[in-house]
């Protein structure tokens, strides 16, 4: 294959389509096990307090290990990478289907990450490449933002139809048919691509910032621990729990020196730096942090406390994926009109008031009334955040950083999916035991349990709506770009 150049790759857009596929897939499988999650703890006999773990081991290695992953595909081949990490991703989906144990599973879902962490960036990269013109990219941003977006709810029915009609362990075993048809189909179709210059590894910054990252988890998780213990102290007074917090701050900051220090750094600080991009990174931070941590909580409400079942919950979560499409697609015409924005705050306050609205759920409550229209809410701020946030964070970007801006764009969604899921099921643990602490169940208050985990759930939504809100206004304070700072024809070429 030739490598795509100033003139358009003729087959840019079936190749597209390849790569769309497995974006799909790697965004799906952060939530299609989400509508699984109590027949998979149920199974393998996993606590309320490490099911987050489901979630957050494939979150946490994709997002810290996608920094080097950006780094690979510029330096390794695009389309070499975007391979490995397939199949990689197919390999780990297979061992996940057949976890016997906890721990079986949770590493298969962290070598999940670590291959979704190659295939992620090098798939973005690749589309930044192909298309040279901006009116054909911020179409395929487009693509892009409503796959990113919508993805995430497309995987809870998914996930919901497998876990009921075949078996939780199909939730993972169906990326490996997908895989295979995506890789054989980029064998021929997708071009390679990779960036001239220099080509080293920051491999020590890779390994701060990834176990700085699960230090910080793992402490918030110890919290939850503690919180559902009941010993009656703080759970955040916990000295092992703190320990994990502070390494992990400690990492996280040595990451960071590492980074201004070293010749080819793994983050360069020059795209960070700057406002508008920086704004975005941010922004794409407590969206990530919010959007994940609501899927999660969302799904056990409507089976633990509605008793839906896997499907029926996984067709109450459609809402947001009908948000999302129709906002991403009015935002694909808007960005041009009016700059980015306007619509990323518009973007999270719309988000924000969704997931507020969803706090105010009930044991009883009526799904039309509060679950339906704090879903759409939801999706449309979803959607008009997403697009907008992949044109700021990549237009512009130099040849030599495509994938690296790429993979930043990603990574600190993951990042915050991580953070953020840990940091909701802590307040979501310590809320159930203190309602059960209040009000505990008796022969005559059977519901006392079903009513404390409402608690902890909606406690859990308003804190992913304060997070969406805090988005909401860093994109009006740091991004400063309009619609004449987006270049009308930026094309970034292969080396």
């Amino acid at each position: 294959m030739t490598e795509p150049d100033a003139h358009p790759y003729p087959q840019r857009w079936l190749a597209l389509a390849v790569i769309a596929v497995t974006v799909l897939m790697i965004v799906l499988d952060a939530t299609i096990v989400n509508i699984a999650l109590p027949a998979v703890s149920a199974d393998l006999d996993i606590t309320e307090a490490n099911q987050q773990w489901i979630v957050t081991a494939y979150t946490l290695t994709f997002g810290g290990f996608l920094l080097l992953g950006g780094r690979v595909a510029d330096f390794w081949g695009r389309k070499r990478t975007y391979l490995v990490g397939a199949v990689g991703f197919a390999l780990a989906s297979a061992l996940g289907g057949l976890a016997t144990n906890e721990a079986m599973l949770f590493a298969a879902r962290a070598l999940q990450g670590t291959f979704g962490a190659l295939l992620g960036p090098a798939s973005l990269a690749l589309i930044t490449v192909l298309f040279t013109d901006a009116a054909e990219r911020a179409k395929a941003f487009a693509v892009y933002g409503a796959i990113a977006g919508g993805g995430s709810a497309v995987g809870l029915l998914l996930g919901g139809v497998l876990t009921e009609y075949a078996d939780w362990r199909w939730c993972f075993w169906v990326n490996v048919p997908i895989a295979v048809l995506a890789v054989l189909a980029a064998w021929r179709i997708v071009p390679e691509s990779r960036a001239p210059g220099e080509t080293s590894y920051d491999v020590p910054g890779a390994v701060l910032v990834t176990a700085g990252l699960a230090s910080l988890v793992y402490g918030f998780t110890k919290v939850a621990e503690a919180a559902q213990s009941g010993d009656g102290g703080s759970p955040w007074a916990n000295g092992p729990a703190l320990t994990f917090i502070g390494v992990g701050v400690v990492l996280v900051a040595a990451f960071v020196v590492v980074e201004f220090r070293v010749r080819n750094p793994l983050l360069p600080m020059r795209l960070l730096l700057d406002r508008n991009r920086g704004g975005a990174y941010l922004t794409a931070t407590l969206v990530g942090a919010g959007l994940i941590g609501s899927f999660f909580f969302l799904s056990l409400y409507f089976q633990q406390v509605l008793g839906y079942t896997p499907v029926a919950a996984g067709f109450a979560s459609l809402p947001v994926t009908a948000g999302v499409l129709v906002a991403a697609g009015s935002a694909s015409q808007l960005v041009p009109r009016v700059g980015p924005k306007p619509l990323m705050v518009a973007g999270g306050l719309f988000a924000a008031a969704g997931l507020f609205l969803l706090s105010f759920l009930g044991l009883s409550t009526p799904f039309w009334q509060v679950a339906l229209p704090g879903q759409v809410l939801l999706g449309l701020g979803l959607g008009f955040t997403f697009v907008p946030l992949s044109n700021l964070a990549l237009v512009g970007v130099g040849e030599h950083d495509a994938g690296a801006a790429s993979a930043v764009l990603q990574a600190v969604q993951q990042v915050g999916a991580s953070v953020g899921t840990a940091l909701l099921a802590t307040f979501s643990v310590t809320a159930i035991t203190d309602a059960l602490a209040q009000r505990p169940p008796t022969p005559e208050d059977p519901t006392a349990p079903l009513v404390a985990q409402v608690e902890g759930y909606t406690t859990a939504f308003a804190w992913g709506a304060g997070f969406l809100l805090v988005a909401a206004v860093v994109s009006a304070v740091l991004v400063r770009a309009s619609r004449e700072d987006l270049p009308t024809d930026a094309p970034v070429h292969a080396g």
